[in-house]
C-alpha cells in the first residue's frame, strides 16, 4: 500500500472527539467508570466534550454538579476511595484553586497516609490556556501548581493521538491524575487508533529529531515548536522537538539523551515563566552529567510576569508564539544568549 492510501485509511477525530471516545470506551467496558462535572450532562459540558454521553449512559454515570467546586471535587475524590473511578471535568482549570483542598491536600495524600491501603483513582480534567479572550482568570496555565505536589500526576497531551491514550492511562492509574487539555487543541484533528490503547504517563514524545538544539516543549507549545523548526530549517539550523507529554513524572532520560546530543536546550511551556516547568527541567539538566556537553546557556520561554489579559494583542504578546520561539532559537544558536 502507498503512503496516500494508507493516509486516505487513516482515521481522523478532532482532540475533543477523541477524548469524548476515550470516556465512552472506559465506561463501556467499566461500569464504575462514572462523568461528573458543571453542564456536563445536557449541556455537554463548556467545551462541548461530553456532548450526549449523558443520552448514551443516563444521569447516574454523567452527573451534573452543583456550581461548587470544592463540593464537586469532594465528592469525586470521595467516589474514588469507595470504588468509582471518577472522571471530573473543571469548566476552567483555573477554576481548581476553589478544590485545591481535595486536591492537594486529600487525593494527593491519602494513600501514602493510609499506608497503601487506599487509592484515589481520580481523573480531572482541566481545561487550560490562553487564545480564547476570556481573560485572566479563565486563561491559565497551572500545571507546575499541581506538578509541585507527591501524589498527583500531570500531563498535557498535545494530539488528539495522545489525548484518548493518556485519558485510558490515567483511568488505569490507582493514583490521581490531572490532564491539562489546552483550549485551542479541542478542534485539532488528528489520526486517532480505534479501540482502546494507551500512552504511558511519564514518557516523552521526541517529534522531530535534530542535532543542533533541543526544545522541550508541552501542550500547545509543540506545535508552534515544530514550526518555528521548520522555519529555521530552512537557514540549515536542525532542531530536535521533544512533547514533554508528561510534567509529573518528567521523563528525564529522554530530555538528557536529547542535550548530550546538541549540545544545546531551551525550554518552551505556556505557564508564567518564573518557577515554572522550564525551571525544573533546566534544573534537571543542571544537576546531570548532561551539563557538561552544554555549550550554552539553557533558554526559558516562558509566560510573561503578569495575569492573562483580555486584549487579543496583549494576549497573544504575554505566551511565546512561532516568531518568539524562531527568534529565541536563532538567538541561542548565534551565541547571543
Amino acid at each position: 500500500m502507498n503512503a496516500v492510501a494508507r493516509n486516505l485509511e487513516e482515521r481522523t477525530l478532532s482532540y475533543s472527539e477523541a477524548i469524548r471516545e476515550a470516556m465512552s470506551l472506559a465506561m463501556d467496558a467499566d461500569p464504575t467508570v462514572i462523568l461528573m462535572g458543571e453542564d456536563i450532562g445536557v449541556y455537554g459540558g463548556a467545551f462541548q466534550v461530553t456532548l450526549d454521553l449523558v443520552d448514551k449512559y443516563g444521569t447516574d454515570r454523567v452527573m451534573d454538579t452543583p456550581i461548587s467546586e470544592l463540593g464537586g471535587a469532594g465528592v469525586a475524590v470521595g467516589a474514588a476511595l469507595t470504588g468509582l473511578k471518577p472522571i471530573f471535568e473543571f469548566q476552567f482549570s483555573d477554576f481548581a484553586a476553589l478544590a485545591m483542598e481535595q486536591i492537594v491536600n486529600q487525593a494527593a495524600k491519602l494513600r501514602y497516609m493510609l499506608g497503601g491501603e487506599a487509592s484515589v483513582p481520580v481523573v480531572f480534567r482541566m481545561p487550560a490556556g490562553s487564545g480564547t479572550g476570556a481573560a485572566a482568570q479563565h486563561s491559565q496555565s497551572l500545571e507546575a501548581w499541581f506538578g509541585h505536589v507527591p501524589g498527583l500526576k500531570v500531563v498535557q497531551p498535545s494530539t488528539p493521538e495522545d489525548a484518548k491514550g493518556l485519558l485510558l492511562a490515567a483511568l488505569a492509574d490507582p493514583d490521581p491524575v490531572l490532564i491539562f487539555e489546552h483550549k485551542l487543541l479541542y478542534k485539532m484533528k488528528g489520526h486517532v487508533p480505534e479501540g482502546h490503547y494507551t500512552v504511558p504517563i511519564g514518557k516523552a514524545a521526541v517529534r522531530r529529531q535534530g542535532k543542533d538544539l533541543t526544545i522541550v516543549a508541552s501542550s500547545i507549545m509543540v506545535h508552534r515548536a515544530l514550526e518555528a523548526a521548520e522555519r529555521l530549517a530552512a537557514d540549515g539550523m536542525d532542531i530536535e522537538v521533544i512533547d514533554l507529554r508528561s510534567v509529573r513524572p518528567i521523563d528525564r532520560d529522554t530530555i538528557l539523551a536529547s542535550v548530550r546530543k546538541t549540545g544545546k536546550l531551551m525550554v518552551v511551556y505556556e505557564g508564567v515563566k518564573s518557577y515554572g516547568v522550564g525551571a525544573e527541567i533546566s534544573a534537571m539538566v543542571a544537576e546531570s552529567d548532561a551539563f557538561d556537553f552544554l555549550d550554552a546557556p539553557i533558554l526559558r520561554l516562558g509566560g510573561a510576569e503578569a495575569p492573562v489579559p483580555y486584549n487579543p494583542d496583549l494576549e497573544r504578546a504575554s505566551v511565546p508564539q512561532v516568531d518568539t520561539i524562531e527568534a529565541a532559537a536563532r538567538r541561542l544558536l548565534g551565541g547571543e544568549v
